[in-house]
């Protein structure tokens, strides 16, 4: 087992954990994202069909209205959005949805290190995230 740690900026503080839900495209949670069942909808989208509950996303940045805001504090009160997430660059847009949703959040973290399915413990207060990978 490969566990590694990098070191970001707290965006929302918290301290989660869970597998990671990887994407290098970003998402809007204004269309990406169905609010009420907590699954991928873009079509053509790289991860389209994968299910937020539960995981820590990790995803470049975010695009789109600020009316994802909203939404993803929509999917994370109707109990299927993420534990946390992890950006490249956080944008207002998610930073405001994850505020208001309590949800934790670190960006200045090179994503490219990070696959779907390593298991993540992000201590977002402190900027740290811990990546665990089942050996390759």
């Amino acid at each position: 087992m490969k566990t590694f740690e990098m070191k970001g900026r707290k965006i929302v503080e918290g301290v989660v954990e869970g597998e990671a839900l990887v994407t290098s495209e970003p998402i809007s949670f204004m269309g990406s994202i169905n609010p009420k069942t907590g699954y991928v909808i873009e079509k053509g989208h790289d991860i389209e069909g994968a299910w937020l509950k539960d995981k820590i996303l990790v995803f470049p940045c975010s695009k789109g209205s600020t009316g994802g805001s909203y939404m993803l504090y929509d999917v994370v009160k109707n109990g299927v959005g993420p534990r946390g997430i992890i950006n490249i660059e956080a944008e207002s847009i998610v930073v405001i949805g994850a505020i208001v949703a309590k949800l934790p959040m670190v960006d200045k973290i090179d994503i490219s290190k990070i696959k779907t399915g390593d298991y993540i413990y992000l201590d977002a207060t402190n900027g740290i995230v811990k990546v665990q990978r089942k050996d390759d």
